[in-house]
């Protein structure tokens, strides 16, 4: 259980740096197709990436690891960092930003759905 804490907090980071990415991009006008076809052979490849960028470019996100499951993985992970003393902000940042997903009616769509968040 713990293993899989690890697993979802990393998921997490990697969730919102995914999001932020395709917001960037296109705030800045480039192809997000082109841009992630670039990016997925260095250091920002990731399944996530690969499987995930052309739905979130076209702002579909129903399908995948619901927000609210990812919700309640980040809820235990942050409650056994309060009783460990680990020190989790960035995964209590993203678990605050999946809230407002939540709140905009997004509690089943998939956790690529940080982007809506930026979007709206």
């Amino acid at each position: 259980q713990l293993t899989k804490m690890v697993m979802q907090i990393g998921s997490a980071w990697l969730g919102h740096g995914r999001a932020e990415g395709i917001h960037f991009a296109k705030n800045a006008g480039l192809d997000v197709i082109s841009v992630i076809e670039v990016i997925s052979k260095g250091a920002a490849q990731s399944w996530q990436m690969e499987n995930r960028y052309k739905t979130m470019n076209e702002g579909k996100f129903d399908f995948g690891f619901a927000v609210e499951w990812m919700r309640k993985d980040l809820s235990i992970c942050i409650a056994e960092a309060r009783r460990n003393g680990a020190s989790l902000p960035v995964t209590s940042l993203v678990d605050a930003f999946y809230s407002e997903v939540e709140k905009m009616g997004g509690r089943r769509w998939d956790t690529s759905s940080l982007l809506a968040r930026l979007e709206r």
